[in-house]
């Protein structure tokens, strides 16, 4: 029986490439959105023919893949979830069973902020800072390099904001904490809080 190969495609956006302006301009969106993540989708699109992801999600490509099949898949899928996250219009912060959560974990959502952009301002080189939550619903602040996603140690993802130049250098060249400090307000915490249920 012959199965059918899963193609990863673009994802359609829920706002204007330059809808998140001015923290993030309509040309870093042109480039990190047009052409980063069409790049990964392509290449992982060329390389599981004939294997065993051709027909996995891209989630489960991310959980079960190394080298560079998971580099590009994790790529796309850091990416998709990071733009989802973004709003021109956000909530710009936790309420609700979140919210308690974040103050319990981190004494205050001042001081859980200020954690997480330290934290991926501190990467070396390149990558992802992340929130998770683990099966117990107990959050976690990781600054994680390359392409790694929380999936990968058991985690759900919560947010996460992107520490490759790419994500920024248009806007704020090597200036990276003020580039995560910028992307911050774009982030919608309603759809953080729906990520936590």
């Amino acid at each position: 029986m012959q199965t059918t190969s899963i193609r990863h495609t673009m994802p359609t956006l829920l706002y204007g490439l330059g809808d998140l302006a001015p923290q993030i301009s309509e040309e870093t969106m042109r480039y990190h959105y047009g052409k980063h993540l069409a790049t990964y989708l392509n290449n992982l699109n060329a390389l599981i023919p004939g294997t065993k992801y051709e027909t996995m999600t891209l989630e489960d490509i991310v959980r079960r893949a190394d080298g560079a099949i998971f580099n590009n898949a994790a790529q796309a899928w850091n990416h998709i979830f990071y733009f989802a996250t973004l709003s021109p219009n956000p909530k710009s912060t936790p309420t609700g069973v979140l919210g308690g959560a974040i103050n319990r974990e981190f004494g205050s959502f001042d001081n859980f902020k200020t954690t997480f952009l330290a934290a991926g301002t501190a990467i070396f080189g390149s990558g992802w800072v992340w929130f998770a939550k683990d099966k117990h619903s107990r959050l976690s602040i990781l600054p994680m390099q390359g392409a790694d996603n929380p999936m990968c140690e058991g985690l759900t993802p919560l947010l996460t904001l992107d520490v490759w130049e790419h994500a920024y250098y248009i806007d704020f060249r090597n200036r990276r904490a003020e580039a995560l400090a910028a992307a911050w307000e774009r982030i919608d915490w309603r759809i953080v809080e729906e990520r936590f249920r």
